[in-house]
This record gives structure tokens, sequence and C-alpha cells, in this order.
């Protein structure tokens, strides 16, 4: 093996990313993916949970699953957007199904992307390419 992954490593240090899920194992895979490129990942369990730690920790990128308990993907993002602070952010909705009505529903409500799951480590990571603008370091 070579040792391309040190390479990116870092690649997006600093970045603060939050991951909403209520499965355990999404949220694990997640996080050592994203802590793989440099990222400080945040974890919450469900909407509720997330709000708190979103005003506490103020992260630049926000994942959160459609199909939760309680307080559901679409109504957790549309309060993240509702917020003047983090109107902005940008919201990827994740959901284990690929449907037309749901990636729609997830742009209502200001979702700015919409990933399958399960997803793959490339999916991921070019997800927050793609949203996070490249800052000079």
């Amino acid at each position: 093996m070579s040792e391309q992954s040190e390479q990116g490593d870092s690649e997006f240090a600093g970045l603060k990313i939050m991951v909403i899920d209520d499965s355990k194992t999404i949220r694990r895979t997640a996080e050592t993916l994203l802590k793989k490129t440099g990222c400080e990942v945040i974890t919450a369990e469900d909407g509720f949970e997330a709000l708190a730690k979103i005003v506490e920790q103020n992260p630049d990128l926000i994942f959160v699953d459609i199909m939760m308990p309680r307080l559901d993907g679409y109504q957790t993002c549309s309060l993240i957007k509702n917020n003047p602070l983090f109107k902005k952010t940008p919201v990827v909705m994740l959901s284990s199904k690929d449907g037309l009505f749901d990636r729609a529903r997830g742009r209502i409500v200001g979702s700015e992307q919409y990933l399958t799951k399960p997803f793959t480590k490339e999916e991921l990571i070019d997800t927050v390419r793609q949203l996070m603008p490249k800052t000079p370091a």
C-alpha cells in the first residue's frame, strides 16, 4: 500500500462536522471516515440532542438522517435553517431511500445535498469537498 492516505489526513483540518443519526453504526462510520481527513466530528442521536449541540459547537457542515424518532431530519433541517445564525450552514440529508420525493422534500426544508445510506468513503468525502470551499491555509 502507498502512503497516499497521509496526504489526505489533514485535508479538512479545522472543519467541524456534525453527524445526526439514530444509528450508532452510521454515526461511528461517518465519524471514523471524517476524522481521518482531519475533521472534528460532533455526533448526535436525534434532532433534539443535535439542536443543543449545534448552538454550542457551531459546526461548519451538518449531516442529518431523515428517519429519526422524536424530531425527524426534515424538521431538524428546517429548525437549523430557520435560525439566522445557522441559515448558511450546509445541511446534507442522509437516507436509506433514494427517492425523488425525499430529495425534493429535503430541498424544500433547505438541505444542500442528499446522500443515500450506506454511503462510501468517497461519497462522504466528495460531499464535504463540494460543500466546503477550500480556505487558504
